[in-house]
């Protein structure tokens, strides 16, 4: 919806967003002088008498078209008022202190507004308040990944005066206990050796939007460009996780499989087993021991750097702990009113193989139901970007070796959720590749590509602009084995990205050894100049290596060839998929003698053995080629050398 804006109130709210952010400019980056090590709180979880939950600040952003509510604490019987855009609200604190106001829902209003909050004897004021849409962004390191470390950064940067974007993170926490909120704070990163200023609502400018998610922002940016309403983004990622953290524990316990129970009593078992006390001695040990080297080489031990004192948590506090992340980060901002969550996760859930990948699929449906109970919306826009490209690139020469990979895998099980809620009818589950947006290392710089993408989806299905964008993937409506070919049928025109051969599909017969396929076009007769005429809906796979094809796949690569695309002047990627179910384990043979292990090791294992035996197939296929090339071009080539010779010589 769009907001009519007079050109003065125009500048008056610019101009008060000009000051707002100039006294926040200092803070930006979330560095005071002479801090600890350690995380600084500003303003805590939970005040004393009246307060607000920490979402509700001035600068946010409050939903549109629903109703909106507002909670807190205060002193147990106190009455609160919520007055807000002409009318006033009610409330009485319960005997622990909490009161929850919900307003009625609202348009869009670009316009800043203010809110109070009064009670007994205290007046809450939160000003430049807008209402829009507000967007969840979910995942781990890559969607965390901040702007001004991907490549042309820089330039969305300069360019970021927004005053209609606002911008939350969310302070990370630990444990399984179900949080009620979050501190406003210095986080202290022992991977960076700084602290990030988190647990804030900002506006939108070149000195706030370089250390917010680049997804984030460019998803972001383009709502607000194209839609003409607020928007605020909540960052909720955290690097290093799991999906089974960002999943509720109860809803985790009612998977009854066995990959999701033998995870959980796997977590059990390493809390139960966790002596702090024995884990304190063996530090101190190590400690000693790291001591004594330094001193051997002659090195300085840097200063704050003692004995161990402190006795830790252990395995009930990790991150990945099934659940946690679940209870510290999501659980604080449930209840909130929001728009959708976008979601770009996967990297640490790529080790575990068949069994990790099959654990994955069985919890990510269940974890998007549960973020959309979290927001009391079982309908809530959900868009899913698949994982990132890592390690070096597949070609020809390796590609069966790099076929071998769990993370293709877990790419897989994320495109498959999406069809799961697709045809069930869920047309606000949405998906967007990133596999083709290759670097080698496992944080692909090449965000801003993505984050317009997965806004692709958002604007086609929720801002209607379904007529002028489209989002799908292209998509294969039928499949048939044919004289030796694989025939897919697709649901649109498509096209190699430079509109030359089809590289990516791999095709494999019975014996379940795969080989790169040649894919071309299906021939459906000849023109009116008698060249080939295509149908570019039907594509065709073969490859004179497998004789008897029953199965595809494409895109089979941590950092895949692949560049089959949609031929709409769209850039959207044919997903990584198969036609095949077989286990990673048992391709190209079945791994045995090794039940006995861990899934984990097993997984290892199994990699280890197949990418001995696919290194192989890949030297032998190149082998053939060569020896083809040799048996039919070895005669052209030396009639040729042969001429080349006598014409210098007769020159001579």
């Amino acid at each position: 919806m769009s907001t009519n804006i007079h050109p003065w109130s125009r500048f008056l709210r610019c101009f008060a967003t000009l000051v707002a952010c100039a006294s926040c400019v200092a803070l930006a980056t979330g560095q005071k002088k002479d801090m600890p090590r350690e995380n600084v709180v500003d303003f805590p979880a939970f005040g004393e008498a009246l307060c607000v939950h920490n979402l509700f600040q001035s600068n946010m952003v409050l939903q549109r078209d629903k109703p909106i509510p507002i909670w807190g604490w205060a002193n147990p019987g106190e009455k609160v008022s919520i007055s807000f855009a002409g009318q006033t609200k009610e409330d009485k604190a319960d005997k622990d202190r909490a009161w929850k106001i919900t307003l009625p829902a609202m348009e869009a209003n670009a316009e800043a507004q203010t809110l109070t909050v009064n009670g007994k004897d205290k007046t809450l004021t939160l000003e430049n308040v807008l209402i829009g849409d507000v967007w969840i962004l979910g995942g781990q390191s890559n969607m965390e990944e901040p702007l001004q470390n991907v490549e042309n950064g820089k330039l969305e940067i300069v360019s970021a005066n927004y005053p209609g974007i606002r911008i939350l993170t969310v302070p990370a926490q630990n444990g399984p206990k179900v949080k009620k909120g979050f501190a406003r704070l210095h986080e202290w990163s022992n991977w960076s050796g700084r602290h990030f200023r988190k647990g804030d609502w900002d506006v939108c400018s070149p000195e706030i939007v370089r250390e917010l998610s680049a997804i984030g922002y460019v998803f972001a940016r383009r709502l607000h460009m194209a839609a003409q309403v607020p928007i605020g983004v909540i960052d909720a990622s955290r690097g290093g996780t799991t999906v089974e953290t960002w999943t509720p524990t109860p809803v985790l316990e009612k998977i009854e499989t066995p990959e999701v129970k033998g995870l959980l009593a796997e977590w059990e078992k390493k809390v139960a087993e966790f002596d702090p006390q024995k884990d304190l001695e063996k530090r101190v040990e190590n400690h000693h021991n790291w001591v004594k080297n330094m001193k051997k080489q002659g090195r300085e031990i840097p200063k704050g750097r003692t004995v161990p004192t402190d006795l830790r948590p252990g395995p009930a506090m990790d991150q990945n702990r099934p659940g946690n992340c679940y209870a510290s980060m999501i659980a604080p901002i449930a209840g909130l009113s929001v728009k959708g969550a976008i979601f770009h996760q996967g990297y640490n859930n790529a080790g575990g193989g068949s069994a990790g990948a099959d654990m994955y699929y069985q919890v990510f449906g269940k974890m998007i139901t549960a973020w959309r109970d979290a927001f009391n919306d079982p309908h809530m826009p959900f868009g899913i970007i698949s994982l990132c490209t890592a390690g070096e690139p597949q070609t020809r020469d390796d590609y069966l070796e790099k076929m071998v990979n769990g993370g293709i895998y877990i790419r897989e099980a994320q495109y498959k959720t999406f069809l799961d809620f697709l045809n069930a009818g869920d047309e606000n589950v949405g998906f967007a590749s990133s596999f083709d947006k290759r670097r080698s290392w496992y944080h692909p710089q090449l965000k801003i590509p993505v984050g317009e993408r997965i806004s692709r989806w958002a604007l086609a299905t929720q801002y209607g602009f379904e007529k002028d964008i489209k989002w799908k993937p292209p998509m294969y409506t039928e499949m048939k084995v044919e004289e030796g070919k694989i025939i897919l049928k697709m649901d649109t025109w498509v096209r190699a990205v430079t509109n030359g051969p089809i590289e990516g599909f791999a095709i494999a017969g019975k014996d379940r050894r795969f080989q790169p396929a040649e894919a071309e076009w299906l021939v459906t007769g000849k023109d009116q100049h008698n060249r080939p005429k295509h149908d570019r809906r039907v594509i065709a796979l073969s490859s004179p290596h497998v004789p008897e094809p029953l199965h595809f796949r494409y895109a089979w690569g941590r950092n895949p060839m692949g560049n089959l695309q949609s031929a709409d002047h769209n850039d959207l990627p044919f997903a990584t998929q198969r036609s095949d179910d077989w286990r990673m384990e048992n391709v190209p043979v079945k791994l045995t003698g090794f039940d006995d292990l861990p899934p984990k090791d097993f997984a290892r294992r199994a990699n280890h053995e197949s990418k001995k035996a696919l290194q192989l197939d890949d030297l032998g296929r190149r082998l053939k080629e060569a020896q083809t090339l040799i048996d039919e071009r070895k005669e052209e080539y030396e009639k040729k050398r042969d001429a080349e010779r006598k014409r210098a010589e007769e020159k001579k």
